[in-house]
């Protein structure tokens, strides 16, 4: 009988060891994708005070597109050129509800989009750390309410951009 119960105890620390190992990475993982999603975000979910207007893209090279800004904020000035991230959503000629971030010179796209586009790092987050909550913590409804949420993000966020 004592030979079963430090074996028990021991198999309860590594439970609880593996517990915390994976409870951590998981909490890691999405800490992450929340603080890569709010340097972005933040300028387009708390535009008051900042910057608004449009800019329509004239040029795209090496990941930067440029283009004039028309303001539509009071207080905004017009520019001839700011910098806007290019991605899949981002074309030349087209022009772009924007709000500058502070300093004047680089913009996020505004409105329902910029949104779920700055929120996608979080989908990413999601969808990794699900796999550590179904496989590390063995919660498979938690993991498959996480993925969930994450894909909802990111086919939110396709469709939106």
């Amino acid at each position: 009988m004592s030979a079963a119960a430090p074996s028990s105890r021991g198999s309860s620390a590594l439970r609880f060891g593996r517990f915390a190992a994976m409870g951590t990475v998981a909490a890691l993982i999405l800490i992450a994708g929340v603080w890569a999603s709010w340097g972005t975000a933040q300028h387009v979910m708390l535009p008051k005070g900042r910057e608004r207007g449009t800019v329509e893209v004239a040029r795209c090279d090496e990941g930067i597109c440029t283009g004039p800004y028309t303001p539509v904020s009071g207080g905004s000035q017009p520019r001839a050129e700011v910098r806007l991230e290019d991605s899949v959503a981002v074309e030349k000629g087209r022009t772009y509800a924007v709000v500058l971030k502070p300093g004047g010179g680089e913009a996020v796209r505004s409105g329902p989009a910029g949104v779920l586009y700055a929120w996608v790092p979080l989908g990413g987050a999601l969808l990794l750390a699900s796999v550590v909550v179904a496989g590390g913590l063995l919660r498979t409804r938690w993991a498959w309410v996480m993925a969930s949420l994450g894909a909802v993000l990111l086919t939110a966020a396709f469709l939106a951009v």
